[in-house]
């Protein structure tokens, strides 16, 4: 199975955020269609006393291909094609036992940099639409030199620090 590029999207919700369930609703649409899959999804919230809950919402048949799938490009990488077989059977059973891509450090990580009463979500998304043009660009001879997520603020910042 092809994978694709994953990130890790991390949104923040405070206090008087309307969580209306649109973005969720998005996320769906997007994996119904095949343009990202889902592989977990974390809510973590920040009491006010620096208490922290978090709810995990994992498919464990989706967290077993992403296992299979590190697993084996950490074992080819190790050990060649007998490395590969190994890594994607230990990596589908590692990530079934552990039943999440996070482990506790991780969350409290996160929850490090949330504030006090407030909650984020956390996904590790991977980006399906990516494949076909990441296997266009290695068929032509292609190799990617830099990858790097350009968003709307960064431009501008850029345009108010080019006025300044």
């Amino acid at each position: 199975m092809p994978l694709g590029p994953v990130q890790i999207l991390v949104i923040g919700y405070g206090a008087d955020s309307q969580f209306t369930g649109a973005a969720l609703d998005e996320l769906k649409r997007l994996t119904e269609h095949d343009v990202v899959r889902l592989v977990d999804l974390l809510f973590v919230h920040k009491n006010e006393d620096g208490s922290v809950e978090k709810v995990e919402l994992a498919d464990s048949h989706e967290l077993a291909k992403l296992g299979a799938v590190a697993g084996a490009l950490i074992g080819f990488g190790a050990a060649g094609e007998e490395g590969a077989e190994v890594g994607a059977l230990a990596g589908a059973e590692g990530a079934l036992d552990e039943g999440s891509v996070f482990d506790e450090a991780e969350v409290w990580y996160v929850a490090d940099a949330i504030p006090a009463g407030m909650s984020a979500a956390v996904a590790v998304i991977e980006h399906r639409w990516a494949i076909p043009l990441r296997d266009a660009v290695i068929a032509s001879g292609g190799v990617a030199l830099a990858d790097e997520w350009l968003h709307p603020q960064d431009l501008l910042a850029l345009g108010v620090e080019a006025a300044q």
